[in-house]
Parts: structure tokens; C-alpha cells; sequence
């Protein structure tokens, strides 16, 4: 019987070092190779779609698109890619983001040399990763909602003034961001003004602060 050809993976953090130290433990396993690395979640779409992998493991906080961000789109241009969220945060809010946005997997990277492998196997054979502890976290949440009577609270703005709200704390100008998004620099400024008024804040300086408070940019 022919032996089956390794899992391919794509690695997106936007530390080199913890890139080198993940790819060390996945490529020392016969059955994984990474084949694609990128350092943000714009590239790792990028990245998805130019070469052909099966697993895309992505951290959370990064430069231009988050790793939430870019399991969201990545679920809907590659459905059949599978997704595991590599962090640093044993964070409720991210773990159910996480799920929401697609993926299949949540590993903490203070433990990614004891889990990581076993989350890469999981998530290929279709079957969800949780780290060990995030069980209470899915049970209360159950338990919650059964109370209730809701689902998971809704999210004060859209996908796309998200996208916005990152890239404006992070330093860009409105133009710049109609280049990456590939919108005008017209409707970046009505996006822009909508989060004014649906976060009630006045400037900039605001939208970043609430941009670090929602885990988007780090302080």
C-alpha cells in the first residue's frame, strides 16, 4: 500500500523566531511538511490561494489582518481548507471567534510542542481540537446561552469596518487602505465615519485604543 502523502501546511505568524521554532516541530513529523509560510494574514491568503496546502495554521495577532480575519475569508474562498488558530491567549472571546470564523482547532502556543502535532492530525481528519481546558469555557457558555435563551452576543460592527478599524490603528492612511482592501479611498472615509458613530468615539486616537481592547492591534 502506497504511502500516503504528507499533510501539507501553511504557517502564518508574523514573528520569524516562532515561525523557525513551529516549523521545526511539524516538519520533524513524516506526515506533516510545511510548504508555505507567511508573515501576516493579508500574505496567508495570498499564500493559500497561490500554493496548494490542506492545513493553514495561523496566529491571532498580526499586522494588516488578523488571524481571525484571515480564517474568515479563507472559509469562504477555500471551504475545504482546514484551519487550526496558533496563540498566546487562553481567551474565551478569541476561542469562540475562532470557532465562528472557521476553524476547526485553538492551540496554545505555551503548549504547541505537547499539541500541536495531535491539532494538525485532528483538523485533517475533520475532527474539532480543543485545548484542554477550554471544555469549561464550551459547557459554560452552554450553559449560558441555555439560560438564556440567546445565541453567541452579536459583534457591534461589520467584517469589513473591522478590517477598517485594524488598519487605521495601525497607522494607515485612508488611501492606503483603499489599496489593500481594494476600495476607493471614498468609501474607506463612510466606513471610517460609521465606526465614529457606532463605537461613539471622536478620532484616531480613540479607534485605536478600542482597536487594542478588541484584540485586533497589540498595545
Amino acid at each position: 500500500m502506497p504511502a500516503r502523502p504528507p499533510i501539507r501546511v501553511l504557517l502564518a505568524d508574523d514573528h520569524t523566531l516562532v515561525r523557525r521554532g513551529v516549523r521545526l516541530i511539524l516538519d520533524g513529523e513524516p506526515d506533516l511538511t510545511v510548504v508555505a509560510e507567511a508573515g501576516d494574514g493579508a500574505e496567508a491568503v495570498a499564500a493559500a490561494r497561490a500554493t496548494e496546502v490542506d492545513l493553514a495554521v495561523l496566529d491571532v495577532a498580526m499586522p494588516r489582518m488578523t488571524g481571525l480575519q484571515a480564517a474568515r475569508e479563507l472559509s469562504r474562498r477555500l471551504p475545504e481548507l482546514r484551519i487550526l488558530i496558533l496563540t498566546m491567549y487562553d481567551n474565551e472571546q478569541y476561542f469562540f471567534e475562532a470557532l465562528k470564523a472557521g476553524a476547526c482547532g485553538y492551540v496554545l502556543k505555551s503548549v504547541a510542542d505537547r499539541d500541536l502535532v495531535e491539532a494538525c492530525r485532528a483538523a485533517v481528519r475533520d475532527e474539532p481540537f480543543i485545548y484542554p481546558g477550554a471544555e469549561r469555557a464550551l459547557v459554560r457558555s452552554y450553559l449560558d446561552r441555555l439560560h438564556s435563551g440567546g445565541g453567541l452576543p452579536e459583534r457591534p460592527i461589520t467584517e469589513r469596518e473591522e478590517e477598517i478599524l485594524k488598519l487605521v490603528a495601525e497607522g494607515h492612511t485612508s488611501k492606503e487602505i483603499g489599496e489593500l482592501l481594494f476600495i476607493s479611498a471614498k468609501t474607506v472615509e463612510r466606513h471610517r465615519a460609521n465606526l465614529l458613530q457606532k463605537l461613539g468615539v471622536r478620532d484616531r486616537l480613540e479607534l485605536t485604543r478600542y482597536a487594542i481592547r478588541a484584540g485586533l492591534i497589540e498595545p
